[in-house]
């Protein structure tokens, strides 16, 4: 429970030749041309902005970053950040003259593939990917013609831990070269209250604090705020580059009046777990410490100089040991020794007595260590209520006794016994850090490595901080019992004071009144329970505020912490157990767009001979991993309907979008979550002149909460430029403009109105059928409900029965699906609701999960509903749709 907890970025933007088959220009005299300030090589960088969004540790980032070619030759520009690794990208996206070529998510051998074909063609092409083990490493490179401009936004999100007693946002800042427009806005949300707000940079001189650097908190919202102007930036008045090279630090905490506090939206709930004020429980430690001769100069004098600082806060309730390995094993003392004054003095001299010397025996020293804490705890050396702990640090591989990684895994395994934590310290880069990684995580504690710079002792005494005051031990967080889908990790083995324990999870019921949480944990002085429990409405009206800042936070934040968890179990897992890991974790980056070590993000950008969109966008299959490629599907599906011979598409109720593909015999579905009074592009054919708009409206009780709200289409507009008309239909009437004249009917008229090339056709309390000559017609189908009924009211369902005579550059949520596209379904398994499976399907080169279900098909009257099964694609169509469902809303009917 002492993770890593800043969020750092290192933004560098590179630019100049690379060995890319670019030709240098020859030099030639310049005159008197002069270059404009902030051009570095002919690439100015005119605005650089990162925007921060942080709700309820949850933070949303966008970097952006614009450029242009001021040279006379194309000049390659490369987007460089580094991120640690607590840090997900989920969107990139690369904007060259105007033109935007989205990146794409996919399965990381997938995405190397597709890269280094797109490379092998001789275009550019982007990669980004998840490497190294402390930070990130995410580069996108491009070719810039000759007075183009380009822009790259990154977009990645993590969640804030807290450490010491407040969170931390890091971000380290080198643009390289003067920024016309340089800023950083962070925007902060805790329902909790913010207590404080700081911001600091290393690079800020006592001007830019007092004019650059905003920062402000009040009630539950924060912001900081950071804009140098030109000369702000430069290293000194007249010069040219940039001080802006150093570290900027954000840090908050938040009011702690409950110590537990529980957050649910659209049906996910996140607990934040932080007691104030409890004793410490005393601690029992011993330091296994790595002497051996790769140790010697300064490692080992910054490890007795940091074991030196670590005796001072040494508590008289502890007890302590040291175990010092190398060929062989030495200990100070025969069992734990409680920190008395004097028994620390004696500690201090042992300390710098230390010397290094031989081969280093890893397993002897682990054991020895954990033989100790056994015995103190089994002959009643140490109080009932203390804590055990190990520590070890090593510099090396062993490489004398037992020198198999798997095996001195298994010895220390079985020796621990699950009874308390080993942190494993690994000194420096020559050393197996997975197995110590490995070997900690499965013992319920944690590795860090430690850098071989000046600071390495304080990096030593730094996390012996974090896990220096234990309050609780054996923490169990308890939820109603079959309530709760999909939890995060619940159980720890300690709680340290400074720290925050935070689990996600589904709701089975999203209608429930109230929610309830327990956590369970022994302290220092007897056994205590903590109860949460709060009443959903007034949660969600309390939350509405969030939507300043994003809207499905808690969703994410649990897909978040879910991958992360199922990437520690996945690293000590092995056969089906871990494939079945990997893939859930994969599922999840998919579907999420998350880039985690199991995925890359993909960005190509074909030769100005091709069409302008990106190589990942256009349609073609995905290859499937050799698992999913193997699955026989285990479930059949059952309908009553027959899915016609051709393309049929609608959208009725909630509003339920259906995409029926006849090539396929089956269907798509998806849902489109927004506010009533929003007006949807449903279909727009630029050639033909035809635009169905419809507008949605909710129920006579509105709900704020936008997975629970029912929402309805209560207006369509249809549109024909060429023949300058406007038909209006609402669940009350239906008005046609033809030029000025207006003709108005209502839903109890049967009448055709006939023109050339169009005939309307309303039946009276049932539907309106609109034809625009031979192959395009729409049915419009009217749904009446009790006049007194308390909730619902009418609505309207809008049906496409005939598209052939639109043009292939038709779009909208429905006319996109026009023109043939292919999709693919496989690895069928159980869902969440039995009588619902999931599965993969591939889509537009997008990997997603989807559920099988079914809506109903109104196309035959309203009364007359038959079922249609179909793959339900989730979060408003994301990875379906072109874009986002939002590029479709417009002002307007009309």
């Amino acid at each position: 429970m002492a993770p890593a907890l800043r969020s750092s970025l290192v933004l560098v933007l590179l630019s100049g030749l690379v060995a890319s088959g670019i030709p240098r220009s020859p030099l030639r005299p310049l005159g008197k041309r002069s270059v404009p300030e902030g051009v570095v090589d002919g690439i100015e960088v005119y605005s650089t902005k990162i925007n921060c969004q942080v709700t309820s540790r949850f933070a949303h980032n966008v970097v952006t970053t614009r450029a242009v070619n001021r040279a006379d030759t194309a000049k390659e520009v490369s987007f460089d950040v580094e991120l640690p690794k607590t840090a997900f990208i989920t969107n990139f996206t690369l904007t060259i003259d105007g033109v935007t070529y989205p990146g794409n998510i996919k399965e990381k051998e997938v995405a190397k593939k597709q890269y280094e074909k797109a490379v092998s063609q001789g275009k550019t092409a982007g990669l980004v990917k998840a490497s190294g083990r402390k930070l990130e490493k995410f580069t996108v490179s491009v070719n810039v013609a000759a007075g183009s401009k380009v822009t790259f936004e990154l977009t990645y999100e993590e969640l804030l831990k807290r450490h010491k007693g407040k969170y931390e946002m890091y971000i380290k800042v080198q643009p390289k070269q003067l920024v016309k427009h340089f800023e950083i806005n962070t925007d902060i949300f805790e329902p909790q209250g913010i207590s404080m707000l700081d911001a600091e940079a290393s690079f800020i001189t006592n001007d830019l604090l007092g004019s650059a650097l905003t920062k402000s908190f009040s009630g539950k919202k924060g912001h900081v705020s950071f804009k140098p102007s030109l000369d702000q930036q430069r290293s000194c008045p007249t010069c040219t580059d940039s001080l802006l090279n150093g570290d900027f630090t954000i840090t908050y905490d938040v009011n702690r009046e409950s110590p537990a506090n529980v957050q649910v939206v659209n049906g996910y709930f996140v607990h934040f777990f932080a007691p104030q004020g409890l004793p410490v429980v005393p601690k029992n430690v011993v330091f296994v410490i790595d002497v051996s001769g790769s140790m010697f100069g300064r490692k080992i004098e910054q490890t007795k100089d940091a074991l030196l600082k670590i005796l001072e806060d040494m508590k008289e309730d502890d007890s302590l040991n040291f175990i010092l390995f190398s060929g062989d094993v030495t200990t100070w003392k025969d069992n734990l020794i409680q920190a008395t004054p004097e028994n620390l003095q004696e500690a201090r001299t042992f300390v710098k007595s230390i010397r290094d010397q031989g081969m280093t025996n890893i397993n002897d020293g682990l054991l020895t260590g954990i033989s100790m804490l056994n015995k103190a705890r089994e002959e009643h050396q140490v109080p009932e209520r203390s804590t055990s702990i190990i520590i070890m640090l090593t510099d090396g591989d062993a490489n004398t006794g037992e020198s198999r990684p798997e095996k001195i895994q298994e010895n220390v395994r079985n020796a621990i016994g699950g009874k308390f934590p080993l942190y494993n310290l690994g000194f420096g880069h020559n050393l197996n850090y997975n197995f110590l990684e490995k070997m900690a995580l499965e013992n319920h504690g944690l590795a860090r490595r430690i850098y071989e710079d000046s600071d390495a002792n304080l990096q030593l005494q730094g996390f012996y901080e974090e896990v220096a005051n234990p309050l609780l031990t054996d923490v169990e967080v308890e939820y109603p019992e079959n309530a709760i889908l999909d939890l995060t990790q619940n159980n720890y083995q300690h709680f340290y004071d400074g720290s925050e324990i935070v689990v996600a999870g589904r709701l089975l019921d999203e209608d429930m009144a109230s929610f309830k949480a327990d956590v369970k944990g022994h302290g220092a002085i007897n056994d205590l329970t903590f109860t949460e429990e709060v009443n959903m409405k007034e949660m969600e009206k309390a939350l509405q505020e969030q939507e300043y800042i994003f809207g499905d936070y808690i969703e994410r934040l649990w897909a978040y912490l879910t991958i992360k968890q199922l990437l520690e179990k996945r690293k000590n897992a092995h056969g089906d157990k871990k494939e079945n890991l990997t893939a859930q974790a994969l599922d999840l980056s998919l579907k999420y767009h998350f880039v985690t070590p199991l995925t890359s993000m993909v960005v190509t950008k074909p030769e100005d001979s091709e069409d302008q969109t990106s190589i990942a966008d256009k349609p073609g299959e995905v290859p499937l991993d050799a698992e999913a490629r193997s699955v026989i599907p285990s479930m059949a599906y059952q309908t009553s309907y027959q899915p016609p011979q051709k393309p049929y598409y609608y959208v009725d109720g909630d509003p339920h979008f259906i995409i029926q593909v006849p090539e396929k015999d089956d269907a798509l579905c998806f849902n489109i979550d927004e506010a009533p009074g929003t007006v949807l592009r449903l279909i727009q054919d630029p050639v033909t002149g035809l635009t169905i708009n419809g507008q949605i409206i909710g129920d006579k009780r509105d709900s704020p909460d936008s997975k629970s709200r029912k929402t309805y289409f209560g207006k369509l507009g249809i549109i024909s430029t060429p023949m300058h008309l406007l038909i209006e239909v609402t669940t009350e009437e239906i008005n046609l403009w033809s030029g000025a004249v207006r003709d108005a009917f209502t839903w109890l008229d049967t009448v055709t109105v006939t023109q050339e090339g169009l005939k309307v056709t309303i039946n009276k309390k049932k539907n309106m059928v609109v034809s625009f000559g031979d192959g395009v017609t729409f049915v419009v189908i009217l749904h009446q409900v009790w006049k007194k009924h308390p909730d619902q009211q009418d609505f309207l369902g809008f049906y496409v029965v005939d598209s052939h005579r639109m043009s292939a550059q038709t779009h909208g949520l429905l006319g996109q699906f026009f023109h043939y596209f292919d999709f693919k379904v496989s690895d069928i398994r159980p869902g969440s609701d039995p009588t619902k499976p999931d599965a993969t399907m591939v889509v537009k080169n997008h990997r997603l999960t989807v559920t099988r279900g079914s809506q109903k098909d109104y196309g035959k009257g309203a009364s007359l509903g038959t079922k249609v099964a179909c793959w339900f694609i989730h979060n408003n169509a994301e990875g379906l749709i072109d874009g986002v469902h939002t590029d479709y809303i417009v002002p307007s009917l009309f």
